[in-house]
């Protein structure tokens, strides 16, 4: 019973450690999505390009950036950005795997006149 009662216990372990690893990263990427749209427009106090500012956001918030969609466009129109991460979690008896997340934000720069 004993047996029985730390394998459940391990596997429930291994199942939070999964889905707080896969909250992480999502917010992770929502984060790193937000930092990135507007500095395709303007730089806005950001040092670099979008990609450099969505993997700043992502290693602050602990996941490694995988992927960013981030045309720098100087133009009034809006756009939209997408950005991937990737985090990894130890995970048993599996082993350590890694959880990615997307995520899209759309900036419309036209807003900053008011309208």
């Amino acid at each position: 019973v004993a047996a029985v009662v730390l394998l459940l216990a391990a596997a429930l372990g291994s199942v939070g450690a999964y889905l707080n690893a896969r909250v992480t990263a999502s917010a992770a990427a929502d984060a790193a999505a937000l930092a990135a749209a507007p500095v395709t427009f303007l730089p806005f106090g950001a040092e670099g390009s979008p990609a450099d500012e969505a993997a700043r956001f992502a290693r602050l918030n602990g996941v490694e950036l995988v992927s960013c969609r981030c045309p720098i466009d100087r133009s009034f129109d809006p756009r939209t950005v997408e950005v991937a991460v990737r985090r990894s979690v130890s995970l048993w008896p599996a082993g350590r795997i890694r959880v990615t997340a997307v995520s899209r934000a759309e900036f419309l720069p036209a807003l900053l006149l008011g309208g």
